[in-house]
């Protein structure tokens, strides 16, 4: 979706051509990345980073344009709406302090942005969903005015042909519609890469998948959307419903969403996925890119289908493949966020050497159903995890299982070279996390139900994300709050 387009609209001939080149591209990548040693070498990281532009009633603020004029930095871009911005940092090579190398990178970036909002009485906040956010936000007027997002809005509603609803339900519930795919710029994210060796991809991408929901239900900073209390991660839902094209009732079987955790563990390796994004989902965005840049197309179209995790195919130059984590929310804090990637990143390289045990114990559709029990519940939940000894399958205290795996996740690290001080500095936070029992979701719920006993919910919710921005331009991790 990062790729630029000159037009909004298609023809029933750019669907036909689009559809052969998709064709095409995918049988000429199968050679290319199952040839022995693609993608080898060593490990690197990289890392986007999705931010809100807020007024001083800590309001969505539209002024992404004036900041990216104003900021002319090539690693800040746009987003879906006029209100979000996009940090792209660069790869960095796991061996040494790659963490900290983002980090760095990261902080001079957003001090630079902060004091050009400063300039509009704005300010930049790290979250999952702004608590602020309202109906008037969500409005067409809010997106961003270029072709790739006016055709991803005109494709998608199109297809729809009717309001997208949400209806989530948590401590409170929500059940609305909405003519516009707006609210999926609602959610923020930190999404975290993690370049893999094509003839590991299997092991690597299944391991992601299974321990994604304890990272999840460790990291959640989004517990509100329009003023109610919804899920520890109500971006996952949220996602999911504001670009839900699917017609209910048009078929009897369940027809596949856009946004998912996916069909099934991979079998054999990246090219699985690639073919079942062919294969599944109809093309939204049928752009013909004039003099056949390699994979244009393949990759348009991949990145029109929201896995959570995702593969990532680079046909640049130095040709790879990624895994790409698309979980994890923004915020609350730098340190969180790299805690959260170091994380996710080590169970993936530790428990990949063991998918092969792990996978026999516990069919894909339990690991999905832990996807969203760790979304709504937090460290609160239970999931299905895989025994030693296993006669049956049974439910462990997610928290429980998050505590026997924090030595493996500091293995999985190790492995990939990261110096051992790094390591240790950011699965103490993980620690501290798990023991206080307080994730950024927890802490703005507990200080939203300070704030109710005084107040109406609006001024609530006010206070509460004043006191989420001061804390975090503080930096301290989210346990310590």
């Amino acid at each position: 979706m990062g790729q630029q387009l000159n037009k909004d609209s298609f023809t029933p001939a750019d669907h036909v051509e689009f559809r052969k080149r998709l064709n095409s591209q995918l049988e000429a990548l199968r050679p290319i990345i199952n040839k022995a040693g693609f993608s080898s070498g060593p490990a690197s990281f990289g890392a986007e980073l999705e931010l809100y532009i807020i007024n001083n009633q800590s309001l969505p603020c539209a002024k992404s344009e004036y900041l990216l004029r104003k900021m002319d930095h090539p690693l800040l871009t746009e987003e879906l709406n006029q209100f979000n911005l996009e940090i792209n940092l660069s790869p960095v090579a796991a061996k040494g302090t790659p963490f900290q190398n983002m980090a760095e990178e990261l902080a001079p970036i957003y001090k630079q942005l902060k004091h050009q909002a400063s300039h509009l009485g704005s300010n930049i906040a790290t979250i999952g969903i702004l608590p602020t956010l309202n109906s008037s936000h969500l409005h067409r007027d809010y997106i961003t005015d270029m072709p790739r997002y006016r055709a991803l809005t005109n494709e998608l509603t199109s297809l729809k042909g009717e309001p997208f609803l949400v209806d989530i339900n948590g401590e409170d519930s929500l059940k609305m519609t909405c003519d516009e795919v707006t609210l999926e710029g609602a959610n923020t994210s930190f999404q975290v890469h993690l370049k893999v060796p094509a003839d590991r991809f299997a092991n690597l991408y299944n391991a992601a998948q299974l321990t994604t929901p304890l990272v999840l239900a460790l990291s959640g900073n989004s517990p509100t959307f329009l003023g109610q209390r919804l899920w520890n991660e109500t971006r996952i839902a949220l996602f999911k419903q504001s670009i839900d094209n699917r017609i209910p009732g048009l078929t009897k079987w369940r027809q596949p969403a856009r946004v998912s955790f996916g069909h099934g563990w991979v079998r054999k390796g990246a090219f699985e996925l690639f073919a079942e994004n062919v294969a599944l989902y109809r093309p939204l965005m049928p752009y013909i890119f004039e003099n056949n840049p390699p994979f244009a197309e393949l990759c348009l179209h991949h990145g029109t289908v929201w896995s959570w995790n995702r593969a990532v195919f680079d046909p640049g130059k130095n040709q790879h493949l990624r895994i790409e984590y698309r979980y994890l929310p923004a915020g609350p804090t730098t340190i969180d966020m790299m805690a959260n990637a170091a994380f996710a990143i080590g169970l993936t390289q530790a428990l990949s050497h063991e998918t092969d045990e792990l996978l026999a114990r516990l069919p894909f559709q339990y690991a999905e159903y832990n996807f969203y029990r760790a979304a709504k519940h937090g460290l609160s939940t239970n999931i299905i995890w895989p025994q030693s000894t296993q006669h049956g399958l049974r439910e462990s205290a997610v928290t429980d299982v998050i505590a026997s795996l924090l030595s493996k996740a500091a293995d999985g690290l190790s492995e990939l070279a990261v110096d051992s001080g790094e390591i240790n500095q950011l699965m103490t936070v993980i620690e501290k996390r798990l023991s206080t029992r307080q994730t950024g979701s927890q802490w703005q719920l507990k200080r939203l139900a300070q704030y109710n006993t005084k107040y109406n919910k609006e001024t609530s919710i006010q206070y509460m994300l004043r006191d989420y921005l001061d804390n975090s331009e503080n930096g301290t991790e989210v346990a310590s709050w």
